[in-house]
């Protein structure tokens, strides 16, 4: 068992929280309390009703997700708001969220992960967002078709590839979540390359017309890697288990 505010405090100075600026409803940090105590974490990328009770029935009274409860502008806690928030509130479960500083992390984030696992090395800060570049390119040298397959693989499931780029590739850039829509910023950095979760339908004519493949991962896909990292390290740290709770959007 470890106390929540020690827990909280923990992650707050790890993820830089109070130093990295997110979209003003991400709401970086403890979004639900629970009675201080922590003794099974849960780990998800979503926070909707249906990962809160997977969480509680799997025992947990700590849920880490990249994609925390709120949203949308305030609105009345009624109807489905309330019920979400009253089934985590009675059955003593935390929620802590970290989003573009769980993005950004060198260690933990997202993008470092999934770059690690495609075998990306020598990378380089790519993409501002927020005053912080929250993504990565590296150079390299592989075929179009090598790094699909490797892609599905590490993704574990099917990518969507746009091939408006050269075969060969020689310069990818690497921003998780849904990043299509800065497509022209990945051209703009010398990239033939860039890989994403997910971006608009104009996006396709778009990486025809720059001349730049664009590799579409998920949404969900691309952003799995962050909270599984954070929460094996909390589990080993702290000796506290912890669970991961799937819930892809297929998205």
């Amino acid at each position: 068992m470890i106390s929540l505010p020690k827990l909280v405090s923990y992650l707050d100075q790890q993820l830089r929280h109070s130093e990295i600026q997110d979209y003003p409803q991400a709401y970086n940090g403890l979004q639900l309390e629970n009675n201080g105590k922590v003794t099974r974490i849960a780990a998800a990328v979503d926070s909707h009703a249906q990962v809160l009770e997977a969480a509680t029935e799997a025992g947990a009274d700590f849920l880490l997700v990249h994609h925390g409860l709120w949203w949308n502008d305030p609105r009345p806690i009624t109807g489905n708001s309330y019920q979400k928030l009253a089934h985590a509130i009675h059955r003593n479960l935390a929620v802590y969220s970290s989003h573009l500083p769980l993005d950004l992390h060198p260690r933990w984030g997202n993008n470092a992960i999934l770059c690690n696992r495609l075998g990306l090395k020598k990378r380089i800060p790519f993409l501002e967002l927020k005053g912080h570049e929250i993504g990565f390119s590296a150079e390299t040298s592989i075929s179009r078709t090598t790094l699909h397959q490797k892609l599905e693989t590490v993704l574990g499931g099917p990518v969507h590839l746009i091939p408006g780029g050269p075969t060969q590739i020689r310069r990818i850039g690497v921003v998780t979540g849904g990043a299509g829509n800065d497509l022209e910023k990945a051209k703009a950095a010398g990239l033939d390359t860039f890989i994403t979760g997910e971006g608009c339908h104009w996006t396709y004519g778009t990486a025809l017309e720059l001349g730049i493949n664009l590799f579409y991962g998920g949404h969900y896909a691309t952003e799995i890697f962050g909270v599984q990292t954070v929460a094996q390290h909390l589990s080993e740290k702290f000796k506290v288990p912890w669970v991961w709770i799937d819930s892809p959007s297929g998205l």
